[in-house]
């Protein structure tokens, strides 16, 4: 697997040097682009990429900050060539507008690839209109027994107003666009980690519409999130990327963390970015700093178990938006983290999202996660 990097921004355009088309440029395969939205949409930079690497999927999404190397940045563009020497690759997109539902989304998905040699399937989705447990649950029914999925919901700063997805040769508002990986030959690592503190006590949830949540023990659930947020209340929704909920169906499940996507006041509702079941228990979870980095360099040691002794070629990172907010000039600290883990040998890239897609561990079934960060490493033998 042969990978370059590059990222480009208002301030510093091309960084090293103006990205032109090479002979190499050529037999490039993929091209992760992650970045604002803004940049996203500007037409004259798809071209220059597009330019440098003819016969590439171009796969990407806007963010809530982009990772090049153990940089975070934001208001640039991070792309990612990928070069694969025994890997073959096939991609699907999906639009909102034309499926009823996320899990129907997730359905078309994955019957719209290839499952003959299909070894790994990379999501990446729409962030606010999208039921992400639904999607999760709609592609993972129906792929092939041990095909596994990672991913993630796009961004947008911290305005959650719009995101978009990049799908060949331009971005789409209302997409979700599925990457399926095939051959014996390509290795994948995943893992994804929390490291977020609960307080308070634990409470059912009694009313809820998919990932509406109405009422915690035949309360008003936005009345008591407010009630324990005191002054970050007026901040809502942004303040509740603060303080996330932990989520357990089952006693015996692990905890899934959800981030209110928006509230209703009217309504006293809040939606989340995946669903909150009745009868599941429910616990708000605050920020600890170091755990927090603790938790990255978890998902990466976890991601490079599949690896043994040997390095991955490529790590691509997807973080939580809300993870970002809390480490603020400490969010370098998680992605130094996970290169202490990969090693020097390993291309980092990824961006930070509204949710992530991956299985905790492996054999563990793949969720929607929010707050954590979330790894997956590829490596052709």
């Amino acid at each position: 697997m042969k990978i370059e990097q590059r990222r480009w921004s208002e301030e510093m355009g091309w960084e090293s040097k103006p990205l032109e088309p090479t002979q190499w440029g050529e037999t490039v395969q993929l091209v992760l682009i992650f970045g604002d939205r803004l940049l996203l949409a500007k037409q004259e930079l798809l071209d220059i990429i597009k330019t440098a690497y003819p016969n590439a999927y171009l796969l990407g999404c806007s963010t809530a900050g982009e990772i090049y190397d153990t940089e975070v940045s934001d208001e640039a563009l991070v792309v990612t060539a990928v070069e694969f020497e025994r890997t073959q690759i096939k991609g699907t997109c999906v639009n909102l507008l034309d499926v009823n539902n996320s899990f129907e989304i997730g359905e078309k998905l994955a019957r719209s690839l290839e499952s003959d040699g299909l070894v790994h399937v990379f999501l990446l989705s729409e962030g606010i209109k999208i039921n992400g447990s639904d999607l999760v649950r709609g592609i993972t029914q129906h792929l092939p027994k041990g095909v596994t999925v990672t991913g993630g919901l796009s961004g947008d700063g911290a305005n959650f107003q719009e995101t978009s997805v990049l799908w060949r040769d331009r971005p789409h508002s209302d997409a979700v666009v599925a990457l399926g990986l095939y051959g014996k030959h390509l290795k994948v690592g995943y893992g994804s980690w929390g490291g977020w503190d609960p307080f308070g006590p634990e409470r059912i949830v009694t009313h809820s519409e998919g990932n509406i949540l109405y009422k915690l023990d035949g309360k008003s659930a936005l009345g008591l999130y407010k009630q324990y947020l005191g002054a970050f209340a007026k901040e809502l929704p942004a303040s509740g990327l603060l303080f996330p909920l932990s989520l357990r169906i089952e006693s015996k499940d692990m905890p899934v963390v959800r981030t209110i996507l928006g509230v209703d006041e009217a309504k006293q509702s809040m939606t989340f970015a995946g669903d909150v079941p009745e009868g599941s228990t429910v616990r708000l979870m605050k920020a600890n700093f170091d755990r927090l980095v603790d938790g990255a360099i978890e998902a990466a040691e976890k991601s490079y178990g599949v690896n043994g002794s040997t390095a991955p070629d490529l790590a691509i990172l997807i973080s939580c938006v809300g993870r970002k907010l809390v480490l603020k000039q400490r969010i370098e600290e998680e992605v130094e983290g996970v290169r202490e883990v990969m090693g020097d040998k390993t291309i980092l890239t990824g961006f930070y999202s509204y949710g992530e897609i991956s299985p905790f561990e492996e054999g563990v079934r793949c969720e929607l996660h929010n707050q954590t960060m979330t790894i997956t490493t590829l490596r052709e033998d």
